[in-house]
């Protein structure tokens, strides 16, 4: 494995996060407009970048397999399904002995495809280590990637079991060196069904709260409970889709658990139930304050 400084770095899907992820490998981790490449179906975001001094080429996707054959460090920025297309459309491309990573939301498949590429191509010692940054922002696209802040954030690895120490450790140290403050590794089993309480349940509360109230001046009422509780729901509608849809066994059961839950509040509300409901409110609050000791 070479040293950072040696490597040639390239992005497949320079959007919200393929941006910042390429300005956090720019701005913190020192490497070079030379060594850093993206490939990207919008000639725009492509030209951009380049005229604003972040990247040192820019591939479209026809040509994705030119930038693969240049990288030493690759990090797969796309859509969980576009992931998958990309592999098997490129799989022959990727340079022999390159670490490869992605960041999707979902990661069973990702890791049944990255399994695929390693054995693939195993002979060219291709390393592929499935990750996820625990990190974005409620605007999509390549323009507002200046919004998505990696300070102190989460990022999720699951290794595979033949990942290379040397890889995974050289991963670990440039994913601190973006701002993450916390790894975890778990498997792509657990991590879908973690993901999909603190990320993805949440970001149907929010979706479901925004869609039962039509008064789109209500904000004028609002104190900042609401801004909170709703910011996401500013979402990109067919990343979300996919990613409820693909951890629906998952999701399904969290939406069944907080159903539960709401309707038991619900019934204290109803029955005027004062005690019973004090005391549940004050349940969660020391739950959620036990959570906030974990930070």
């Amino acid at each position: 494995m070479l040293s950072l400084n040696e490597s040639t770095v390239g992005i497949a899907g320079l959007g919200l996060m393929g941006g910042a992820i390429a300005k956090a490998l720019r701005e913190k981790c020192n490497v070079s407009k030379e060594r850093l490449f993206a490939c990207d179906k919008d000639n725009k975001t492509l030209n951009s970048a380049f005229s604003d001094g972040l990247i040192g080429r820019g591939f479209n996707a026809e040509d994705a397999g030119k930038m693969l054959s240049l990288c030493d460090i690759v990090f797969l920025c796309l859509n969980p399904s576009s992931i998958l297309i990309f592999l098997d459309q490129w799989k022959d491309s990727f340079k022999n002995g390159c670490l490869v990573t992605d960041i999707a939301g979902t990661k069973e498949r990702i890791a049944k495809s990255a399994e695929e590429l390693c054995r693939y191509r195993k002979n060219d010692n291709i390393d592929f280590i499935p990750g996820h940054p625990m990190a974005g922002a409620e605007k999509s696209g390549f323009n507002n990637c200046g919004l998505c802040n990696f300070d102190r954030k989460n990022y999720i690895l699951t290794p595979l079991p033949f990942n290379k120490p040397e890889n995974l450790d050289f991963l670990k140290n440039l994913i601190t060196g973006m701002g993450f403050s916390r790894i975890t590794q778990v498997t792509p089993a657990e991590h879908d069904q973690k993901i999909a309480f603190t990320s993805q349940l949440c970001h149907v509360i929010a979706a479901a709260l925004i869609d039962c109230e039509n008064d789109t001046e209500i904000t004028r009422f609002g104190g900042g409970s609401f801004e909170d509780l709703t910011r996401i729901a500013m979402l990109n509608a067919p990343m979300w889709t996919e990613l409820f849809i693909q951890n629906r066994a998952a999701l399904l059961e969290r939406i069944n658990m907080f159903e539960k839950s709401l309707d038991e509040i619900k019934t204290f509300i109803s029955n005027q139930e004062a005690a019973f409901l004090e005391e549940k409110l004050a349940l969660i609050r020391d739950r959620r304050i036990a959570m906030s000791a974990l930070k």
